[in-house]
């Protein structure tokens, strides 16, 4: 009995029986009872412990109990496993082999775990909790998002909002010292105010947009792996695995949680994310057994067995330290800030000649108060009057800056990105990297693959070839059966699941995978488990995208001699050029001759025409090496063609690329002749592009023309087909070289560098490599081509919405420079004070760019041609329309500067309200006209934006209340309804002028660029 007890838990009991027979001769009767039934309790657990051991104990036949036991211990979730989470965690963590090998290697971890390699976890009742709440989650502690206050001080840092501050509080100090706390506070308690307003509408936005990429950052991140449990293969979020899960893992994946590999072939990883090794290392069962979390499958194809997950993982506590860097600068930003510095610039200019002129003027005495009287007389003004004049003289110079200095540029930026980002999500594509959404509006040629994105991926075998007849399976010899279930079973990455007899199979793998499963066991009556439990695999060669074929070297099981038998499957016309022999329906070998060669490569030529994906199966017995597949004098089994249908709406997407001057090019491994069928279906190839020859041809053609070919041809390859990812750079490098802008559509993890030279790298959702993903910019969640088109006009959308409010906003600091400055020059005073400069900077920046920077794309935006990569940023149509505006501003209100108390027999205090009224009235109406840069009606679609008149019907709303409700916050006074109809029917009138200046044609070369040819000639 004691060998059966383990030492732990003899030496617990047997101190615990000692300490309570020691009974103290004191004890009363009732505790004496109690003592006993305490040595009841301890020696009938330490009588079910000694039974557990015994059972446990391999080779020791259980005896039924002649007890009932009462199992008192409080287990803990460990004591279901054979091993511990610090045991695991080390496991991999410290490559520990020794421990491995103790444990019994991976099947004895396997087993440890509970689990099974081929079955998976069972998932009945409370299991995966179990797992989840004894090993931990697979998820690993963010970084906590910044928050809104971080985002206030950062406002606050801005060094204009210091100098208005400092101005707010000396203007605060001295109107108190001057009119008492009653009546002095208004000038510096409204600066504050006005202050804090822009700076709590900064904050916010920039807090929103952190959110929206936060929410961004989880999305992309919630990958999606296959696993297997009860049996069955299945894809679940990388989130929702836990330890003794069976991953299967392919070229491309990434390794979601630590672990060991238990099953697999030829299987190497890029650790490079780890360890910064490019090398790749391999994983087999003699060798490297140890799975990383984080790593990538750069080769091959296996299972592993999940040791660790979330923060028990390297990768995991890696990741909790980092944080998604929301500061990446697009090419569109960088140019903005040059812009807005040049603005910033001349802005610094006219408030430094103003506060020079004011300063000038109130020292010789020529600035005079409301009542007519000098406000400087020389040694009689109290130095508080003159230090309170020049901080109202400081504050409107640095108000100037302030208005001039276009900040709400890369605010717009920020808006139209996040916005258009959040928008593109629902229109099925996710922005990894922000500038791709601007870039994208620029492309002028897009490389897209064919299967799954020009196609639905739904691939089913319509058309079967034995030997040089057509037919169905049941007219074939049981020999070739028999070949054909070993060539399908053993040579695949899929798997086939039934979970009980009457429910339908379950296929899984690649779509190419599954069609060929599905056919061998539906149509060929193929038993996958039955074939594989017979045979042994020898050696493997994955499907490569450069040999374009997987092959696998068997042997019976039992079989010990050499007899290995080799089965290929791949391209047919790769396979055909294999092969010496071929199978006839009646399972007899014949030889292939030349007439015979001459006869398969039409049928897979005819096969091709109808837009099927040809399949080819061949074998050999005589294989000697057994780390080496024979490649040559093979007999072909038969021909299978994969129908894969057209996406329904690809056509119409390919015609508005192409109508949009977007050249769209066919990029795809399938045979040249399947490749033509496809591009003719989809209207890729038109009926001239059929006639021109250098329209489609082979990847190997292309590779092998020189460099100056290339360059010379490109242009007018419209298909490329046999191509490896090879090809697709060599492609894109060229078009680059060309000029063009490319978008890339790539899903393997070979696709990669294609992916990355391009200037926008599009991955696909479902049926892309992790990989891949990586690489790209943009991921098309549902793998369409339509999305990618949509893709397309949101880049577009995003460049104009912000050439509108770059439009809008030059108008505003055109405007208000140059009425400050003349009235500064000529009267010695601003007619717009600090708040009320404040106030506009409020409107345009903020305001303006919420209304502009979220209009929706318009059909309109396809029918102009590509922006191309050096294109300017201000078009001759908007200097046309801001320069237009501006003048129109200028002459108003300097008519009513120097002619409005006249005019309408107004105070002085009365007309300067008219004229900041006008102003931001004139904005508001010019608003409408910025909707369009072109386009004379600036109406149509307004009812769909609703973003946009509530934004303006706020903007109305609060001027109303700013000049009516807030005269000393905004220095104004009430106007009467005269006064507020002249306002509005001047400001009004910016709607004809926009009409008739839309009217006035512009050259299309860019007006600085004949000052550029000037200089050089």
């Amino acid at each position: 009995m004691r060998r059966n007890v383990s030492d732990h838990a003899e030496k617990k009991d047997k101190v615990g029986v000692e300490v309570l027979l020691e009974l103290p001769k004191t004890l009363s009767k009732s505790n004496k009872k109690w003592q006993l039934a305490l040595i009841k309790l301890y020696c009938s657990r330490t009588l079910l412990n000694c039974a557990k051991h015994a059972i446990r104990k391999p080779g020791l036949f259980p005896r039924s109990l002649s007890y009932t036991a009462i199992d008192l211990d409080n287990h803990h979730g460990d004591d279901h496993f054979k091993i511990d989470t610090e045991t695991l965690n080390d496991l991999v963590k410290n490559k520990n082999q020794e421990k491995l090998e103790s444990l019994g290697g991976p099947n004895g971890l396997v087993s440890a775990l509970k689990t099974n390699t081929r079955l998976g976890i069972n998932e009945e009742g409370d299991e995966i909790q179990r797992r989840r709440s004894t090993f931990g989650s697979n998820t690993y502690t963010r970084q906590p998002s910044k928050s809104l206050f971080y985002f206030v001080v950062e406002a606050f840092k801005d060094l204009t909002i210091l100098i208005l501050l400092g101005c707010a509080t000396l203007s605060l100090g001295f109107g108190i010292k001057e009119h008492g706390l009653k009546e002095g506070w208004y000038d510096g308690g409204s600066i504050f105010v006005a202050v804090f307003l822009v700076v709590a509408v900064s904050a916010v936005s920039n807090f929103r947009q952190n959110r929206q990429f936060d929410k961004l950052s989880k999305v992309s991140s919630n990958i999606k792996i296959d696993v297997v449990r009860n049996g069955r293969r299945q894809e679940i979020s990388i989130f929702d695995i836990v330890v003794g899960d069976i991953v299967c893992l392919n070229i491309g994946d990434q390794v979601p949680a630590d672990g060991v590999f238990v099953e697999g072939h030829l299987l190497h990883v890029d650790e490079s994310s780890m360890t910064g090794e490019s090398d790749h290392v391999e994983v087999s069962l003699t060798g490297n057994t140890f799975l990383f979390s984080g790593t990538k499958i750069a080769d091959g194809f296996g299972k592993m067995a999940v040791t660790s997950v979330g923060m028990n993982t390297a990768w995991g506590q890696m990741m909790s330290h980092i944080s998604r860097d929301t500061n990446e600068q697009t090419p569109l930003q960088s140019r903005l800030d040059k812009l807005t510095s040049s603005i910033g610039k001349v802005g610094l200019l006219v408030a430094f000649l103003v506060l020079l002129v004011l300063l000038i003027r109130y020292f010789t005495g020529t600035t005079k108060d409301e009542s007519g009287n000098r406000e400087y007389n020389g040694k009689t003004t109290k130095s508080d009057e003159i230090v309170n004049a020049v901080v109202k003289m400081v504050a409107a110079a640095v108000t100037i800056i302030v208005v001039a200095i276009p900040e709400g540029l890369p605010l717009a930026v920020t808006l139209t990105l996040a916005y258009s980002m959040k928008r593109m999500m629902k229109d099925n594509a996710m922005v990894r990297k922000l500038s791709a959404c601007e870039t994208m509006g620029s492309a002028t040629v897009i490389c897209t693959d064919k299967t799954g994105t020009l196609t639905l991926n739904q691939m089913k075998v319509t058309d079967f070839w034995f030997g040089l007849e057509s037919g169905k399976a049941s007219s074939v010899s049981q020999k070739v059966v028999e070949l054909f279930h070993q060539g399908v079973a053993m040579n695949t990455t899929g798997s086939v699941f039934k979970a009980k007899a009457g429910t339908e199979y379950e296929f899984s793998g690649s779509p190419t995978e599954k069609a060929i499963l599905s056919w061998a066991v539906e149509e060929m009556e193929m038993d996958m488990e039955e074939v594989i439990e017979e045979h042994d695999v020898v050696h493997v060669e994955g499907f490569n995208s450069e040999k374009k074929r997987s092959g696998v070297l068997m042997k019976k099981k039992g079989d010990n001699t050499e007899n290995n038998v080799v089965h290929w499957k791949g391209a047919a016309e790769k396979i055909l050029a294999m092969c010496s022999t071929f199978y006839d329906g009646s399972g007899v070998v014949r030889e292939m001759k030349e007439d015979d060669k001459i006869q398969f490569e039409k049928i897979i030529q005819s096969m091709a025409a109808k837009s099927l994906r040809c399949i080819a199966f061949a074998y050999s017995e005589d294989n000697e090496d057994i780390k080496k597949l024979k490649e040559e004098k093979l007999s072909l089994l038969g021909i299978i063609g994969i129908k894969d249908p057209c996406r329904p709406g690809v056509k119409k997407a390919v015609e508005d690329c192409q109508f949009a001057g977007v050249n769209i090019k066919m990029i795809t491994g399938d045979n040249i002749f399947t490749a033509r069928a496809i591009a003719v279906e989809c209207g890729i190839l038109t009926p001239e592009d059929e006639i021109n020859s250098e329209a489609v041809l082979e990847g190997e053609e292309f590779r092998n023309y020189t460099q100056e070919e290339r360059l010379e041809k490109v242009e007018r390859i419209k298909v490329m087909a046999r191509s490896s990812p090879f090809d697709k750079l060599l492609m894109v490098k060229c078009l680059k070289e060309l000029g063009h802008v490319v978008a890339v559509t790539g899903d393997g993890t070979n696709d990669a560098p294609a992916l990355k030279e391009a200037d926008i790298g599009l991955s696909m959702g479902i049926q892309g490599t992790e990989v891949a993903k990586e690489s790209s910019d943009i991921v098309i969640l549902d793998d369409n081509f339509a999305s990618v088109a949509t893709v397309l006009k949101w880049g577009r959308c995003v460049y104009n919405n912000i050439q509108k409010f770059i439009q809008f906003q030059l108008t505003v600091n055109v405007a208000a420079l140059v009425i400050n400055f003349v009235a500064a020059v000529s009267a010695g005073d601003v007619p717009l004070t600090a708040v009320q400069l404040l106030w506009v900077n409020l409107i345009m920046d903020t305001l303006g760019a919420l209304a502009l920077a979220t209009e929706k794309p318009t059909n309109d935006l396809m029918k102009k041609k590509p922006i191309g990569r050096v294109a300017p940023l201000i078009t001759n149509i908007m200097w046309r329309n801001l320069l237009a505006q501006a003048f129109y501003q200028i002459s108003v209100l300097l008519v009513l500067q120097f002619r409005g108390r006249s005019i309408f027999n107004v105070t002085e205090k009365v007309k300067n309200t008219l004229i900041f009224n006008t102003f931001v009235l004139c904005q508001v109406f010019n608003e409408f006209n910025a909707r369009s840069l072109e386009k004379k009606n600036v109406f149509k679609g307004l009812h769909k934006n609703r973003l946009f008149i509530g934004i303006i019907v706020v903007t109305v709303v609060l001027q109303v209340v700013m000049v009516e409700f807030l005269k000393r916050f905004a220095d104004t006074e009430r106007l009467n309804l005269g006064q507020w109809g002249v306002c509005i029917a001047i400001a009004a009138a910016s709607w004809p002028i926009g009409w008739l200046v839309k009217s006035v044609p512009v050259p299309e070369r860019h007006f600085f660029s004949y000052l550029k040819w000037k200089k050089r000639s």
